[in-house]
């Protein structure tokens, strides 16, 4: 017996000794690990990278008479700024509301009198600007998530699920009545909200196919197949259209004729790159937008070479708002999903100031006049902040997403499921 023990006792003290070697390698690991993984993810910054200045932009005396919201993000480049009169500032008074009873993701687009907008439940409401009175409805799909485009006398609107069938949709409807001109089914859903130029409609989809379609007959120009899902909407600027997908690659692609220009990666996590989901402003020479792996990236609009990234800690759904804010210059701002806003220089990606909102932010912001306004997805808050300073200016409690638009006279805020009018005292 005590053989046997004498036998078994080397072999169990090999065991301990190649437990030991297994923990000292898995301890390695995981070192190495956490370093690679906060190199990957961390800051980084080219002081010297290529950035165009642009003037501060000036404000007009007053609103004009007719106006026109017609994209998500405002402008073919999403900048998401309103040079708004100095007037159009808080405190506000309501003018008047109207209750979808449906989850409004993304705010809605304007023109003329009327604003139309795209409920989660497939329904477009189109509705009076002056009185918040609802013109008409139409369902376009059994799920939504996007915003609709609007130009001339067309509305154009893309859904994720089609009434009948699988995949998704693309609809253009007559914006006086919402009569349907024509529609597309489309081999996999999309919540690319559209973009139109020159005559062309521009959006992806999830299967990553980028499509321009006419934007009279809906017929296929050009498509383009990215590697991961296309969820953001296409950013135009200069003839280029720039966009992230799921694949974690960030590309330019000729808006004539869908050919790649560039094509750049996000740097990713351990195990695989971050997704894009922001949809990316383009100004001063460079592309920016927000990372799952959560860093906020800028890259230069003619190569594709990273310019900077920073690292919030957490997810970054929410595309920038960017202008040239008095006293700071140049500036981006957006939220991340660790509950904080975020103004950062333009140029270096350096910090200028943060906002605590207290719960996270998964939606996208709106500058109108000096004013930058976000939706807290954690507690339903919409907040407005002065632009220099972070100083906060306006509360709302409702708003979970992206809630407000502008025509320079109101602004339109975006609840949960309601729509606001908002105009000042």
């Amino acid at each position: 017996m005590s053989h046997r023990i004498g036998r078994l006792l080397p072999r169990s003290a090999g065991a301990r000794a190649g437990l030991a070697l297994l923990l000292v390698l898995l301890g390695g690991i995981a070192i190495g690990g956490y370093l690679y993984e906060r190199h990957r993810t961390g800051n980084i910054y080219h002081p010297h990278a290529r950035f165009l200045p642009e003037p501060a932009p000036t404000p007009p005396k007053r609103a004009p008479a007719q106006f026109t919201w017609p994209f998500y993000g405002y402008t073919p480049e999403h900048t998401r700024f309103l040079p708004a009169p100095e007037t159009l500032r808080p405190p506000f008074r309501r003018l008047w509301s109207d209750n979808s009873h449906t989850l409004l993701e993304f705010p809605p687009v304007m023109a003329g009198g009327r604003i139309y907008q795209l409920g989660d439940n497939g329904v477009l409401f189109a509705i009076s600007r002056h009185s918040g009175k609802v013109l008409w409805t139409r369902h376009l799909g059994r799920l939504s998530a996007s915003s609709p485009a609007v130009a001339g006398g067309t509305v154009y609107a893309t859904v994720l699920m089609r009434t009948h069938g699988g995949g998704g949709d693309v609809v253009a409807l007559n914006r006086a009545d919402g009569r349907i001109r024509w529609t597309r089914d489309l081999p996999s859903p999309s919540e690319s909200s559209p973009l139109l130029d020159h005559g062309m409609l521009f959006f992806g989809s999830q299967d990553g196919t980028v499509y321009a379609l006419n934007d009279r007959t809906g017929s296929v120009l050009w498509t383009y197949r990215a590697a991961g899902a296309v969820k953001a909407s296409p950013t135009l600027m200069g003839g280029v259209l720039y966009f992230g997908d799921y694949s974690g690659h960030v590309q330019a692609i000729s808006e004539q004729t869908g050919r790649r220009l560039w094509r750049s990666g996000s740097g990713g996590t351990l195990l695989g790159s971050g997704t894009f989901y922001s949809t990316a402003a383009a100004q001063y020479g460079r592309i920016f937008l927000g990372n799952t792996d959560g860093r906020i990236y800028a890259y230069d609009a003619s190569t594709g070479k990273l310019d900077w990234a920073v690292q919030t800690g957490a997810y970054v759904y929410a595309s920038p708002a960017i202008t040239n804010a008095p006293g700071i210059g140049p500036t981006l701002y957006l939220g991340s999903y660790d509950g904080t806003f975020y103004a950062l220089n333009a140029r270096s990606g350096a910090v200028t100031w943060k906002f605590d909102a207290g719960g996270r932010i998964s939606g996208s912001a709106t500058i109108v006049g000096r004013i930058v306004y976000f939706a807290d997805l954690g507690q339903h808050h919409t907040y407005g902040l002065d632009i220099s300073t972070g100083r906060s200016r306006f509360q709302a409690e409702t708003g979970s997403f992206d809630p407000v638009i502008s025509d320079g006279k109101n602004i339109y805020l975006t609840g949960v499921t309601g729509l606001f009018a908002l105009g000042p005292f």
